[in-house]
């Protein structure tokens, strides 16, 4: 509905505020269409509730065609409009234009960097988002508890626990810690750095809970090897009249696919639906594939994907080849292998999957056969990778790897590991080599993997009291789980391995996963 003839600008300006403070996001645009077809020309009040509302409503161009028009009109220079320019770019999603804007600008203040830091979190760019907030920091600007989220969750996604810690500081400093979106942070910072006991004392300390409270430690519980603490946590959520989620689910079925408890998933997949109405989607789907198919029960996970009635997805098929994998089920693998690609053909994981499955049963033709299709159709495979920091620097190793300064003392190191964990009784498991080599061969491949480089290289620079955290991109080898556990054992340290899938606490010759991941 039009506004009445004759209408100013105030009130033009007055009402898309309105709409768009009421999230009537369409009617504040067409409003302001309607506006500039009677001959006003928007200020410096127009623009910031219509950027809004075009980013929420996913609108780039909209955007875009805002943002050339500010600049005609000569608004650039005003502050908040500016900020909500920025903002508006992270909120869709458009780091790099965020960031043109931040930097074109004359003067900034903390909704500026917090607008920044904020998009540059949601959109993944973490290491950028961390040399943001640090920027923001040393331009004397105290943090707000947007800032301060944001950051943590950058933190998280980029495993700087350090950081972490320093932005902890800088909360509990400003006062900000009672802030429920801090605490949550704080909460999923620590468990997703591999710092359970923290992320724990935090959960403790807040003052108030919500339902993602509950579920970052839960989900946080699972992915350290707590499986059964996620099920008494999530007992204790449902005990204090907090409701779960959809992602509160996630966790419970990725903690019972992980600690093995395939009667209590089974429980926990039927009450998201009876209890609580929600319908289970991929991800609840994957993490009951791999519960069933890690216990062994291939037939019964796909039973339960021949019942669904929801759309899945690669992940969920992906889900099935891992459990085929682990059961040398290589007819089933290729099943699923073939539904991976039918719905995404560029996809490197089948592939590497099925080569791997190959190799463990030296069926060194077809591992040739795949590499060779993986060759024709331009597929790639990530390289595998590990790192480790020290003092605040990550300090990153691939396969066989001889790049690094202490390159020969890493190596020496490793002559000695393997030497200690050889007298304790380790057996090198030549299954996990890839290559058709003689056994020698076969060995010496397992004994260079990254993970194996970044714990020597740990060992010689992580003090002894600390525990040596290493973070790899792909999954953890069994032959190196095997390893690094004992390594633990005889040098009498603890390793804190962070794998694609999920962390391993080993010491004494022991891990969180229970051999079980």
């Amino acid at each position: 509905m039009a506004l009445p003839p004759g209408t100013g600008l105030v009130a033009y300006n007055a009402a898309i505020s309105r709409c768009a403070r009421a999230g009537l996001y369409p009617r504040a645009l067409a409003l302001f269409r309607e506006m500039r077809a009677r001959g006003l020309r928007a200020d410096e009040y127009t623009l910031p509730p219509l950027l809004n509302s075009a980013a929420l409503l996913r609108a780039p161009p909209a955007a875009r065609a805002l943002h050339a028009l500010l600049l005609r009109a000569g608004l650039a220079s005003h502050l908040h409009v500016a900020n909500a320019l920025v903002d508006a770019y992270a909120k869709l999603s458009r780091p790099a234009a965020a960031r043109a804007v931040f930097d074109g600008m004359p003067a900034r203040d903390v909704v500026t960097w917090t607008s920044l830091l904020t998009g540059l979190a949601r959109a993944g760019a973490h290491g950028e988002a961390a040399r943001v907030y640090s920027g923001m920091v040393a331009a004397g600007l105290g943090p707000d508890e947007f800032a301060v989220a944001a950051a943590l969750s950058s933190c998280a996604g980029s495993t700087m626990l350090d950081m972490g810690r320093s932005v902890h500081a800088a909360a509990v400093r400003r006062g900000l810690e009672p802030f429920l979106s801090v605490g949550n942070s704080l909460v999923s910072m620590y468990a997703k750095t591999g710092a359970l006991r923290d992320a724990r004392a935090v959960f403790d300390a807040m003052p108030a809970r919500c339902t993602i409270t509950w579920t970052a430690l839960i989900v946080g519980c699972a992915q350290n090897g707590r499986g059964r603490q996620s099920l008494e946590i999530y007992a204790d959520m449902v005990r204090s009249g907090c409701r779960p989620d959809y992602v509160t689910f996630i966790g419970l079925l990725f903690a019972c696919s992980h600690a093995g408890l395939v009667d209590a998933g089974q429980a926990h997949f039927r009450s998201m639906v009876t209890d609580y109405g929600i319908a289970p989607g991929p991800d609840h789907y994957a993490c009951m594939v791999d519960l069933l198919g890690r216990a062994g029960r291939l037939e019964e996970a796909m039973d339960l994907l021949n019942g669904s009635s929801t759309e899945l997805d690669a992940t969920v098929c992906k889900a099935l080849l891992g459990a085929c994998r682990v059961h040398r089920n290589a007819e089933l693998a290729e099943r699923a292998a073939e539904m991976v690609w039918r719905l995404d053909p560029t996809d490197a994981v089948p592939y590497v999957m099925l080569s791997n499955l190959y190799s463990r049963a030296r069926r060194w033709g077809d591992v040739a056969r795949i590499r060779a299709l993986m060759k024709s159709r331009g597929i790639t495979k990530e390289p595998g990778c590990s790192w480790v920091g020290v003092n605040g620097v990550a300090h990153l190793f691939h396969v066989e790897d001889r790049g690094h300064p202490r390159a020969a003392e890493i190596y020496g190191k490793m002559e000695e590991m393997t030497e200690r964990i050889r007298a304790e009784g380790y057996v090198p498991d030549t299954d996990w080599a890839l290559q058709d080599e003689a056994p020698e061969g076969r060995e010496r491949g397992l004994a260079y993997h990254s993970e194996r480089l970044a714990v020597a290289f740990g060992l010689l620079a992580v003090p002894a009291a600390a525990p040596i955290r290493v973070f790899k991109n792909l999954r953890v080898c069994g032959d190196c789980h095997a390893a690094i556990k004992m390594v633990a054992k005889v040098y009498g340290r603890e390793i804190i391995l962070r794998d694609a899938n999920c962390f391993h606490h080993m010491k004494d010759g022991a891990c969180s996963c229970g051999d079980y991941w």
